[in-house]
């Protein structure tokens, strides 16, 4: 514990993730909190309060105090809350996506290089012991199956339902581009995407094949108007295949076998995937400030760019799809935009 050097941290954005953040900060030793802001101060009251957090009136302040912080803002707005952070030369991790545009998240990660500071992206699939155990136990992959299925999010006064900022692709689906990525030593060579708007402005339900260079494939499957949550994620193996579900943190490994298939149950250990993923920040900014080396964490901001770019190239598909063929764009909740 002698060299576990806290890290001073903040939160920007306390809403249904962010409030989570500072959460498990402020039960991390490696972490003091210094604080959290939101525009929403009534919000950031009621979590200051819950975890005894010092609130602050402008994103500046406390910045000014912090070494690292988590932003946790709606995703059309991680550019204008992250890139003066990195200017300011401070360690950000940002929810995912990494940003709404292409544009901005290579803004980012320009500034994170330029200023010499770490920007990491939440994607916390990568810390689900699921995951774990598929990066440690697969072989030569051949096909990628997953399906991420939630129900609507509830309405909220005066804002969209969360997550629907954005389509339904940066929203969820961006979980399984970023692990198809990781999972696949090849570049995509081309895809196939459908979607539909259902009840907001934009893409509601998706699915999206993709054929890689090395002739593997991933279909992958998001929906935000489900009726059941789903998280299911298959890779298939010349001889045969893990199947986990992320809900459950529970799966099998079935292999081919003398011509016959055996089935081996797998049960995971109870982690909490987001408490890893900051750790992880926190772990990345401690020895990049004592080594003066910049460390990355698991997930930089140049990997959450290379799944941006290609959920950006999911959107444009769908939506030219649906343009080509006539496809209404919306029928959403009270008939307004």
């Amino acid at each position: 514990m002698e060299n576990l050097r806290k890290i001073k941290v903040g939160v920007i954005g306390v809403g249904a993730l962010g409030r989570h953040h500072a959460r498990l900060y402020a039960a991390d030793p490696g972490a003091q909190v210094v604080g959290i802001f939101d525009v929403q101060k009534e919000s950031a009251e009621k979590v200051g309060a819950e975890f005894n957090l010092k609130v602050f009136n402008t994103w500046e302040s406390l910045a000014g105090e912090c070494d690292a912080l988590s932003v946790a803002v709606p995703a059309n707005w991680h550019g204008t809350a992250v890139l003066p952070l990195l200017a300011m030369k401070k360690h950000v991790l940002v929810e995912k996506p990494i940003a709404a545009t292409v544009d901005e998240a290579e803004k980012m990660v320009a500034a994170a290089k330029e200023n010499g500071v770490i920007l990491g992206v939440g994607h916390v699939e990568r810390f689900n012991p699921a995951m774990t155990f598929i990066e440690k136990n697969h072989g030569p992959i051949r096909f990628i199956e997953a399906h991420r299925m939630a129900k609507f999010p509830p309405p909220r006064p005066g804002l969209p339902p969360r997550g629907t900022e954005v389509s339904v692709i940066l929203d969820l689906m961006i979980h399984d581009i970023d692990l198809a990525l990781s999972l696949m030593d090849s570049e995509v060579e081309r895809f196939d995407v459908v979607g539909l708007p259902l009840l907001s402005g934009s893409e509601d339900i998706v699915n999206a094949r993709i054929k890689f260079v090395n002739g593997s494939q991933a279909s992958l499957t998001a929906s935000r108007v489900s009726q059941e949550p789903k998280r299911k994620f298959r890779v298939f193996q010349e001889k045969g295949c893990i199947a986990m579900d992320f809900n459950t943190r529970s799966g099998m490994v079935v292999e081919c076998r003398d011509g016959e298939l055996h089935r081996t149950d797998v049960t995971l250990e109870e982690r909490n995937a987001l408490a890893d993923e900051l750790a992880d920040f926190l772990a990345a900014v401690r020895t990049t400030m004592q080594t003066g080396v910049l460390t990355p964490t698991r997930v930089p901001g140049e990997q959450g760019l290379k799944a941006l770019k290609l959920a950006a190239a999911f959107e444009a598909e769908a939506r030219r799809y649906n343009e080509q063929y006539g496809v209404k764009t919306v029928l959403n909740q009270g008939g307004k935009d």
